[in-house]
């Protein structure tokens, strides 16, 4: 098995797929990429047994064989060689040699038979959208995954696919998040799979801004994803996500519309007098005026003033400070509007004029 690569390709392949490698292994193997050399060029996979990422990519004087090398070595090897180089990748027995230049390295390698790949999954629907869409859903509604919840359905994101759109949703019960987008193109039936936390994070390290159209494969088990010579396979997530739509306020009619940016500055200096435990700030509402208000253990105390359109009369009702601010910083608008019902209700966060993109906030007892 050989083959000969120019550094900067085959650093950017094993950019997309080394992230998948956990440092730590049950599997030795795990460790390790599969890399597979045939006629049409290189293919590199890694996996964690849930969450699978594969590149592809040309090579030059191709020899055909496949094997397993250190992942995390390779990786720090080829970042480590000079701008430019060739890189000659040879195994030898049950070594492989990586040599550039004056540079050689010997590395161990396990048998490709002992790697375990997803070979092959029952496709029941396949839709293709713009990837600058998906990568904006996740990026809109990523943040409030939870993180290692008892509520495994949790620790993760729901894709929720129906006739002409596709909503991205997530939630730690404490807050939610939505972001949805229209598509062109049927749909065989409404398709719900949550998809694991880790598998969100190396799709958004894998997706770039620009024209490419991905295309999302649902199976039974498992998504996959085809980005141009990029394959990207995780199992789902086998649990029932909560009915969002039911968290999401009705008869929220008391609406507050204020700058943005004047909101977010507002906030981070009021949180600051915050206590350090429950990050809680208080919203007090009145006619065209909201007052933040913070305060700690130490008796300490923050009050922020800004202008508001709104008529509602007088409304108090507090709330984590960290939830508000991470649901402005997903909501990309001048002005945002608050949709509050009363002072023991959750807060809907959205656009003053498109519900593309809402976030729910639970209310905190102050």
């Amino acid at each position: 098995m050989r083959f000969s690569i120019q550094r900067e390709t085959l650093l950017k392949r094993l950019q997309h797929v080394v992230g998948v490698v956990e440092r730590r292994q049950t599997l030795p193997v795990l460790a390790n990429l599969l890399v597979v050399v045939d006629a049409d060029g290189v293919a590199l996979t890694g996996t964690d047994l849930e969450v699978e990422m594969s590149a592809r990519t040309s090579a030059d004087d191709l020899v055909a064989g496949e094997t397993t090398v250190p992942a995390r070595k390779l990786f720090d090897i080829c970042r480590a060689l000079p701008d430019g180089c060739k890189i000659k990748f040879e195994r030898s027995g049950e070594r492989v040699v990586v040599s550039a230049g004056r540079s050689r390295f010997t590395l161990a390698t396990l048998p490709a038979t002992e790697f375990p790949t997803i070979e092959s999954i029952e496709v029941v629907e396949r839709v293709a959208l713009p990837e600058t869409t998906l990568k904006e859903l996740m990026e809109r509604t990523s943040f409030a995954m939870a993180q290692q919840d008892v509520r495994y359905y949790l620790n993760g994101m729901l894709l929720d696919l129906r006739d002409g759109g596709l909503r991205c949703v997530a939630t730690d019960g404490h807050r939610l998040a939505l972001a949805e987008a229209r598509f062109d193109g049927k749909v065989g039936a409404p398709r719900q799979v949550i998809v694991p936390r880790k598998g969100i994070g190396e799709l958004q390290g894998l997706f770039e801004i620009g024209d490419n159209v991905i295309e999302l494969e649902f199976a039974r088990n498992h998504l996959r994803v085809r980005r141009n010579d990029v394959t990207f396979t995780s199992k789902l997530i086998d649990g029932r996500f909560p009915d969002y739509e039911a968290v999401i306020p009705i008869g929220a009619d008391k609406e507050v519309r204020v700058q943005r940016d004047e909101l977010r500055a507002a906030l981070q200096r009021a949180a600051i007098l915050s206590n350090e435990k429950y990050r809680g700030v208080k919203l007090e509402v009145s006619p065209n005026r909201l007052r933040i208000v913070a305060h700690n253990p130490e008796q300490e105390e923050a009050i922020e003033e800004i202008e508001a359109r709104t008529g509602v009369g007088e409304l108090n009702v507090g709330f984590n400070v960290n939830y508000l601010l991470d649901a402005l910083g997903a909501i990309q608008a001048d002005e945002v509007l608050l949709c509050l019902r009363d002072g023991q209700s959750s807060c809907l966060l959205r656009k003053p004029d498109a519900d593309d993109t809402r976030h729910v906030v639970m209310p905190l007892r102050l």
